[in-house]
């Protein structure tokens, strides 16, 4: 369900979840297939980034490498982070030994300089940490004046009572979800629920000024078998609710 593995918050006693370094071959593999993945989220991130071509853009939580893939084929000059040295890994296959790639963690002090980039891209990382105000900081503070942060979450309404039964949308509170590789393999990842407005305001505390939020459909041409059962029998360009996106530029 998610791509980036830039952060890290888990308490103590939860060291093992998140652990992409266990299960990231496996996990990597099904990344470049799914219907979130490779049909919804990275083609919705990469429109909204538009015309990248030579721009400096830092790919926060870049996991194997398929957005950092798909930046630099569009012209963009690009540099990628991650906590999971087993991702980090599989993206030098992918990309090669000249690709700028760096083991750092979201939760703490990024090794770039002030105003480093033109945009960065946090594609599915914030929503795995509990305090968003240093880490937005960090990523403010290595984008240039009037720079981009593109980022994607898990949309906020996945915390509706209705969507998960006893839950309070207007909380901020952890949740844990159970997964199975295509392999077999079990894993457990661990996110942050929080209400929309509790996204705004942290994005407006950090210095960023809101230029859209988007609820994308799936990318034209998504292979109907991949589709939920709610959408097969809908007319091509029906929607669901997944993910939702912004573009945030720097004060």
């Amino acid at each position: 369900m998610t791509s980036g593995t830039g952060g890290s918050s888990e308490p103590a006693g939860q060291a093992a979840a998140n652990d992409y370094d266990s299960f990231a071959e496996a996990f990597s593999a099904g990344n470049e297939v799914s219907l979130l993945n490779a049909y919804y989220e990275r083609p919705a991130t990469l429109a909204l980034a538009g015309d990248v071509a030579g721009r400096r853009i830092l790919d926060a939580g870049c996991g194997s490498g398929p957005l950092f893939a798909a930046l630099r084929e569009r012209g963009a000059v690009v540099t990628g982070f991650d906590k999971s040295a087993g991702m980090l890994e599989l993206a030098r296959r992918r990309l090669g030994d000249g690709a700028d790639l760096r083991v750092a963690d979201l939760g703490g002090p990024l090794p770039f300089p002030d105003g480093a980039f033109d945009d960065v891209i946090a594609s599915l990382v914030l929503h795995y940490l509990q305090d968003w105000a240093a880490p937005l900081a960090e990523l403010r503070r290595v984008l240039k004046p009037g720079g981009r942060l593109i980022a994607s979450v898990d949309h906020p309404l996945q915390g509706h009572p209705l969507v998960r039964p006893g839950a309070d949308y207007f909380a901020t509170y952890q949740y844990s979800v159970e997964n199975t590789t295509p392999s077999g393999q079990s894993y457990t990842l661990t996110f942050w629920h929080r209400p929309l407005p509790a996204m705004i305001s942290a994005f407006t505390m950090a210095g960023f000024r809101i230029a859209a939020i988007d609820e994308p459909l799936p990318a034209p041409g998504t292979p109907r078998e991949l589709l939920p059962d709610s959408l097969k029998d809908k007319p091509p360009g029906s929607g669901f609710l997944c993910f939702m996106f912004f573009v945030l530029e720097a004060g």
